[in-house]
């Protein structure tokens, strides 16, 4: 996984051993920040680093053909709309699996 620590790594195996990349997690994992900021526990800051964590792992995962700067753009911009949840995010399929274009280090 280019781009990403050691750290990142271990977590990432370590999760996907757990079976943790389930969808139904995901939907827990967001809905409890959204209940948690809401209830005044959870500050923004917290916010952003978890949405950086799974912005991360999403990315350095993703095949090199699609990882591009477009790419890195829509995968945080879909993480903001979800952890806003006040608005529809849509089909995963939309997160463009297409041409390499404008490469970055992912």
């Amino acid at each position: 996984m280019p781009g990403i620590d050691e750290k990142q790594k271990r977590m990432h195996y370590d999760l996907s051993n757990v079976g943790l990349r389930a969808q139904a997690t995901a939907v827990g994992l967001v809905q409890l920040c959204i209940e948690l900021k809401q209830a005044g526990l959870l500050e923004s800051q917290a916010i952003e680093r978890i949405k950086s964590a799974i912005g991360d792992e999403i990315i350095g995962s993703a095949p090199r053909a699609v990882c591009n700067a477009a790419h890195k753009q829509d995968v945080r911009s879909r993480l903001d709309r979800l952890f806003a949840g006040d608005q529809a995010v849509g089909s995963a399929d939309a997160l463009a699996f297409e041409k390499p274009m404008d490469r970055v280090d992912c």
